[in-house]
């Protein structure tokens, strides 16, 4: 396609400069925008590969923050990332007293109820500093205390994909979804799934590309959908 418009465009591109106000795109262009391509080639299955590329979610022991972490997380399965911890930052110390008692009563309420909801994701948390975390020295102080066992920052530490194909069943991960707000259909070789106002393209393998999909069930935070051929 791109050969073709600049083709034509290198043709009439000597008449329409000067009758046109706007100068059309030259060479250059094309070529710019050929080489972009060429450079983000791929990039899909680099961030869909757990092991070279995963994703860690920060937030904080609010509901109303809890609400949009599990969007976040939705959207990144959806989108075939794999969220391998989630960390809850600026949570109160077990000894806080006084005014802050209720908010640290609040907080391990909140907590609770995202380990039962990310459960098995990883959660770890970081303290609620006297000091606004900035510079190399501070950056440091969190590191310790959310590897405090030495382990390293960058090992995988979960693997499981949010989507899966098998002979006639595509797996999503949807953890927070509900019956009602789900929708799917089929375009082309595309398996387009909507969560709320969330949608995804999946696309199907070759084995499974003519298939259509049949029916759709929750199971286990995981949306199963059934392919069958065509009646």
């Amino acid at each position: 396609m791109f050969t073709v418009e600049r083709n034509v465009l290198k043709a009439i591109r000597p008449i329409a400069n000067k009758l046109s106000p706007v100068e059309l795109p030259n060479d250059s262009y094309f070529a710019n925008v050929l080489e972009l391509f060429g450079k983000i080639e791929g990039i899909d299955t680099l961030l869909e590969d757990p092991q070279s590329t995963s994703v860690r979610l920060v937030t904080n022991a609010e509901r109303m923050v809890m609400r949009e972490t599990q969007r976040a997380f939705v959207y990144f399965s959806l989108h075939g990332l794999t969220v391998d911890n989630i960390i809850v930052n600026r949570v109160l110390p077990p000894e806080a007293d006084g005014f802050f008692r209720g908010w640290r009563e609040a907080q391990t309420e909140v907590i609770r109820e995202m380990t039962g909801y990310f459960d098995p994701v990883p959660m770890r948390q970081a303290p609620l500093f006297n000091e606004e975390v900035m510079g190399i020295e501070r950056l440091d102080r969190l590191a310790e205390v959310l590897y405090s066992t030495g382990e390293d920052p960058a090992l995988v530490t979960r693997e499981e994909r949010p989507y899966t194909f098998s002979k006639n069943e595509v797996r999503l991960l949807l953890p927070f979804a509900v019956k009602g707000e789900v929708g799917l259909f089929k375009k082309g070789d595309e398996l387009v799934v909507e969560v709320g106002t969330l949608r995804r393209h999946v696309g199907l393998p070759t084995s499974m590309a003519a298939l259509e999909p049949a029916r759709a069930r929750l199971e286990d935070r995981t949306l199963v959908v059934e392919m069958r051929p065509l009646a």
